[in-house]
């Protein structure tokens, strides 16, 4: 590995230029194996995916615990060379210094990022106020360790396609410290150029198969791309479909479509690596 990926420090600096200027696509791994692959492929940064993460794990969404997102965040930015950002949910606490404190410990998996949202599985959608608030204390905690804090705004994956509500949170939260605007869901052209041009932040845009393309993001400002657990899920999807093909056919012809051996080669490693860098010698 380079010697950028021995230090955090070096990678939040990186991931933190990323958004400077241009587009850049952030794909969302959900276990050692698929961030490897990814960052062979030549990917500037990746992130995790807390829906990708849980299925890993035999789990529906939101049903993973702080010290199992501590531990899967730690092994994935020990495993590859780029900066990783930190799908952490509702940062797993209520109270301010408890946000503050598990920033911090997240801030210890090396990680160069961790989103924050606005959406409470037990109430619904945060009142304005108490997620600004919430944003706020955990910008300031990410902005002591360097790190890259991405704000959502979860209207639209919950019902509520109120654009104007979601332009004044993000403004919110920008106005609160955070990094890059995030409002998962939104799928029409001319509203995201409208959260654009009227948050004037670094706005991260979920790729969605109803959505516009890369290039038309870019076109209207897009600073970032993610998938949430898209590919995670394309995975068990292709995995799905080639065991009911194996049960019904009795034939291997799913593995035409597996990872090559060039790609293998590539993102697999033969020794586990440490967080200097080095392979363990096989004993």
């Amino acid at each position: 590995m380079p010697l950028e990926a021995n230090d955090p420090e070096a990678l939040r600096r990186r991931f933190a230029r990323l958004h400077d200027e241009g587009l850049f696509v952030m794909p969302n791994a959900w276990d050692v194996g698929s961030a490897r692959v990814l960052a062979s492929l030549g990917f500037a940064a990746i992130a995790t995916t807390s829906s990708g993460h849980a299925a890993s794990l035999g789990r529906a969404d939101q049903l993973v615990t702080l010290d199992e997102l501590v531990d899967h965040a730690t092994a994935l930015a020990t495993a590859v060379d780029i900066p990783v950002s930190i799908d952490a949910e509702r940062c797993y606490a209520d109270r301010p210094q408890a946000i503050a404190a598990n920033v911090s410990r997240l801030a210890e998996t090396g990680a160069a990022g961790l989103s924050i949202e606005d959406y409470d599985p037990r109430h619904g959608i945060d009142p304005l106020t108490t997620a600004t608030a919430r944003v706020a204390v955990a910008a300031a905690a990410a902005h002591d360790h360097g790190m890259v804090l991405t704000a959502r705004a979860e209207n639209h994956l919950y019902g509520r396609d109120d654009l104007d509500d979601t332009i004044r949170r993000l403004l919110a939260y920008r106005d609160a410290g955070a990094d890059v605007l995030y409002a998962p869901g939104l799928d029409d052209i001319d509203r995201i150029a409208r959260v654009v041009e009227e948050t004037g932040g670094a706005v991260n845009v979920l790729l969605l198969s109803s959505g516009p393309s890369v290039p038309e993001l870019e076109a209207v400002g897009v600073r970032r791309v993610s998938t949430g657990g898209a590919l995670a899920f394309a995975a068990y999807g292709a995995l799905a479909a080639a065991a009911r093909a194996l049960r019904a056919e009795g034939t291997a012809a799913y593995s035409r479509a597996a990872l090559s051996a060039a790609d293998r080669r590539a993102a697999l490693t033969l020794a586990p690596p440490t967080r200097d860098g080095r392979g363990r010698a096989d004993t």
